[in-house]
């Protein structure tokens, strides 16, 4: 996507390597678009910290803020000298009618979010943890597409992150996860979950709840 960034040059802020942008868990009213430089998204757990995401230039995060009033749920730091485009609610209209095309690439991703916030809406709807756990891959497997024409995919992730996922228990997303390596369907590593067929998914999930 070519973006002309010179027409929103006010709305620019620098960051240096490893500068935090915003932190996980924090209100955010902001939204960010990648000038130059990449934004690395991660998580904390202890002092292990967790790389969900590495974003390049023309991606955008914290899109949630605008459209939901949440804390954020990961934190954003930059990866060498980095320059955003900062947005907020005032300035978001300025935005949308300035740049067609931006404006219609924020609306296929909103349109997305929304999307992805009802599956896992619908996930914790659920009541069996192999449905729940089968529909987490799913959505994961849909949000990450796999260049590869394999059906192989690999989630880096550990238990802890899934059961986040799933909204489970830790002891629960175990179990479930246990029957499907037993299956050989699944494999795990610790911090790397291998789903070796993810169509195979579909069939713990009832047909009523399938996407």
């Amino acid at each position: 996507m070519a973006i002309n960034f010179d027409i929103f040059s006010r709305f620019s802020k620098s960051f240096s390597n490893d500068d935090i942008i915003f932190s996980e868990f924090e209100k955010g009213d902001t939204f960010y678009l990648i000038q130059t430089g990449q934004v690395k998204l991660v998580k904390i757990a202890g002092n292990i910290e967790k790389i969900i995401d590495v974003l390049q230039p023309s991606d955008m995060f914290g899109e949630m803020a605008i459209l939901e009033n949440s804390p954020r749920t990961a934190t954003a730091l930059a990866v060498g000298e980095v320059t955003l485009l900062e947005f907020n609610r005032q300035n978001f209209n300025i935005l949308m009618q300035g740049n067609p095309q931006i404006a219609l690439e924020l609306l296929k991703t909103f349109a997305k979010r929304i999307y992805d916030q009802k599956r896992r809406l619908a996930i914790l709807t659920m009541h069996d943890p192999q449905a729940k756990i089968a529909s987490v891959f799913l959505l994961l497997a849909e949000t990450n597409p796999n260049d590869a024409e394999s059906d192989r995919r690999e989630f880096f992730m550990d238990i802890e992150d899934l059961a986040h996922w799933a909204g489970l228990s830790v002891s629960k997303t175990r179990d479930a996860l246990s029957n499907f390596i037993n299956q050989r369907i699944v494999e795990s590593t610790g911090d790397k979950i291998i789903v070796k067929n993810i169509n195979l998914m579909t069939r713990f999930i009832p047909l009523h709840k399938r996407p």
